[in-house]
């Protein structure tokens, strides 16, 4: 008597019915950071709804929050804005490593080859510990910007320039993108737009993320992970057909009622 293969049998179908969910309403993990509620539009980082943090904070002061677990006093962020001085630039490895490669390599590649390469030059790319971990989030956080700065003004024969003292992160990756100083109300648009994107839950790109770190790997191995997810089409790639419609679309006349 032949014997049925397990993928043709009714209990293999009914688990592959099963499964098509994916993994949705499945708990991962409990998590302090960031809470969403799609159904009724949440987004809650530490407690906080990021519409207050919007109206009322800067994305650097969201950044502290979400690293730290509250929002810092005056003397601490003003600590933790000095932290930041020191990855104002770029290393002088990574600038020649931009330079490299082929102007057909998209904004996602350079980024996931630029932030794996950077490791190679921090000081503290061996330390685990929590304080080392800070720092070097604080230099991603910033250097991110500029490499991606940097790599449009290559691509367009033009040289990278050096951030701005003393100016925000949005107002920085304006600057050395345009080469000449931004609209007050464009880098105030901007910064909002960075605090509605710094922390989305367990999405796919957080995911991998957890993966790489949670094998003692180094941050710069576990930020490369969650970029090169990020740069797939069904998660942060689908932006970019986002901005294709919108280009499509050229202005608001253009959309009928």
């Amino acid at each position: 008597m032949k014997r049925k293969c397990a993928e043709t049998s009714p209990e293999a179908t009914a688990a592959r019915k099963k499964s098509e969910g994916g993994l949705a309403d499945i708990v991962a993990c409990d998590s302090a950071i960031c809470f969403i509620d799609g159904k009724l539009g949440r987004l809650v980082y530490r407690g906080y709804d990021v519409r207050d943090l919007a109206r009322h904070s800067t994305f650097e002061e969201v950044a502290y929050l979400l690293w730290y677990g509250r929002l810092p006093g005056r003397t601490e962020f003003h600590a933790f804005i000095d932290g930041f001085t020191g990855s104002m630039t770029l290393p002088v490895e990574t600038t020649m490593i931009l330079r490299m490669f082929p102007k057909a390599a998209t904004p996602m590649e350079v980024l996931r080859t630029a932030v794996s390469s950077l490791g190679h030059w921090d000081p503290d790319s061996s330390n685990t510990r929590l304080d080392a971990c800070l720092r070097k989030a604080q230099r991603l956080t910033k250097r991110i910007p500029l490499i991606l700065a940097a790599h449009q003004r290559l691509r367009e024969g033009l040289e990278p320039l050096a951030p701005v003292p003393n100016q925000n992160i949005a107002y920085n990756f304006l600057y050395t993108l345009q080469g000449r100083e931004p609209d007050a109300e464009i880098v105030r648009a901007l910064d909002v737009a960075l605090i509605l994107h710094a922390d989305h839950e367990l999405n796919a790109s957080t995911f991998a993320a957890r993966v790489t770190a949670a094998t003692m790997a180094d941050i710069y191995s576990a930020v490369t992970s969650a970029i090169g997810t990020l740069k797939g089409p069904l998660h942060g790639g689908a932006n970019t057909e986002v901005m294709k419609v919108l280009r499509e679309i050229g202005s608001f006349r253009e959309v009928s009622g």
